[in-house]
């Protein structure tokens, strides 16, 4: 298989030349004594850029989330999340299988929830009912395609929750796609939120990677957590060497990735049958439903003229942007693609 263009995620990015000698030259020492320069030197760029006390570099997102989370609940308590939250769908049940801790669903449209749907879901105290004392919110929220929440929004949300008394954890695996969306800096974002998760690994194109922050009090128990759920790392300067590459060369040129996807979301909305979203940032959803066409047939004929997207559902396909794929791989996608349907 001559694989030209894959949009399965920002995730399969591979280090550029220049973020390689920045891993060479890494200096490194034993994180766990809390001695590599190099991750220390990462953790306090992050809560500066997110306007935090403190950051704690992690192996990846899903365990910078139970980290965030599981420092600030306690078993049996109750976490608020969007119906189709990455806490809720795609982190393997992991907050309650090591938390003890319930996910409640609010649905909402396009995956923000507004200010009233979050007033009507907050229950009262009650003797009958589990203590509810977080509320987990996503930016940019991947089920609905890379949709972003604004300051405003995440402000008025947070507050809600500050005023009922729960504390507030924020998924922000692409918030750096959100902040270059917006045109604001990502402290905005994170300011509302106790705790904050973000990812290297995906539109920043670092090999590994993930951090939360938060208060210092806050991460000085995420650092336990992180601990007792295997995440703590040797010489990790090399890893984190890669993220202080990609926060510094990385994050502004994610435009261009939101200007790709926008570019090919009008080309494979013009094939027949086929309805895609209008992208904020880097996620290009894909509805096959009026084709007739399947969703791993598809794919399987895509591949074999080196076009690689990911199935989301029985009828959705997805593709997202990176910098691995310049102008000419979104137009030859958007070809590929548009021939392969019309074959039938």
């Amino acid at each position: 298989m001559n694989v030209k263009v894959d949009l399965r995620s920002d995730t399969f990015t591979t280090p550029t030349s220049d973020m390689r000698e920045a891993i060479a030259r890494a200096e490194v020492g034993d994180d766990c004594f809390g001695e590599d320069p190099t991750v220390r030197a990462l953790e306090e760029r992050v809560a500066d850029i997110l306007g935090k006390e403190r950051a704690l570099f992690c192996p990846s997102g899903i365990m910078a989330n139970q980290i965030g989370v599981l420092s600030l609940t306690a078993p049996g308590e109750e976490v608020l999340v969007e119906a189709h939250a990455h806490l809720l769908h795609y982190e393997e049940g992991s907050l309650a299988a090591h938390g003890g801790l319930l996910l409640r669903q609010i649905p909402a449209a396009a995956g923000v929830i507004s200010p009233p749907e979050l007033d009507e879901a907050l229950r009262g105290p009650s003797a009958w009912q589990p203590r509810t004392t977080l509320l987990a919110l996503e930016n940019t929220h991947l089920h609905s395609g890379g949709r972003v929440m604004s300051p405003a929004r995440t402000a008025a949300l947070a507050n809600l929750a500050h005023d009922r008394g729960l504390r507030v954890h924020l998924d922000g695996a692409r918030l750096w796609n959100a902040a270059i969306a917006l045109g604001v800096e990502p402290a905005e974002l994170a300011a509302p939120a106790d705790t904050v998760m973000t990812c290297l690994s995906k539109g920043l194109g670092a090999p590994v990677g993930s951090l939360v922050a938060g208060p210092a009090d806050v991460i000085e128990r995420g650092w336990r957590v992180r601990r007792r759920l295997g995440g703590q790392m040797r010489q990790a300067g090399i890893l984190a060497a890669a993220g202080l590459h990609a926060l510094e060369h990385h994050r502004e040129r994610l435009a261009e990735d939101h200007r790709r996807a926008r570019r090919l979301a009008e080309g494979l909305g013009a094939t027949e049958g086929v309805r895609v979203n209008a992208p904020e940032t880097n996620i290009v959803m894909i509805d096959l439903e009026g084709t007739g066409r399947g969703v791993d047939e598809l794919l399987r004929a895509l591949a074999r003229r080196g076009v690689l997207m990911g199935p989301f559902g029985q009828t959705r396909l997805r593709a997202v942007t990176s910098f691995e794929v310049d102008d000419a791989g979104i137009e030859h996608a958007i070809e590929v693609f548009g021939e392969v349907v019309a074959r039938g």
